[in-house]
C-alpha cells in the first residue's frame, strides 16, 4: 500500500490509548484498530479532523506516502 498509517506512533508519543482516542472522537475501538492497521479503504475528513484536533497533530503526522516499486 502506498499510504502508511502511523497513528500508533503518534498515540504512543502523546501517551494516549486507543480506547481513549476512540471515545473522544466517537468511533468504535474496532474501527480505530482497523484504521491503525491500514485495513480501511478510506477515512472521512471529519474523523481525520477529530483525530488531529485531539492529538494536536497534522494529517501528515499520521499518514505517510511511500511510492510502490
Amino acid at each position: 500500500m502506498a499510504i502508511t498509517v502511523t497513528l500508533d506512533i503518534v498515540l504512543t508519543d502523546r501517551g494516549v490509548t486507543s480506547k481513549e482516542l476512540a471515545a473522544q472522537i466517537g468511533i468504535t475501538e474496532a474501527n480505530l484498530s482497523l484504521l491503525k492497521q491500514g485495513k480501511v479503504k478510506g477515512v472521512r475528513f471529519a474523523t481525520l479532523e477529530k483525530i488531529c484536533s485531539y492529538l494536536d497533530c497534522q494529517p501528515g503526522d499520521i499518514l505517510t506516502f511511500e511510492p510502490e516499486d
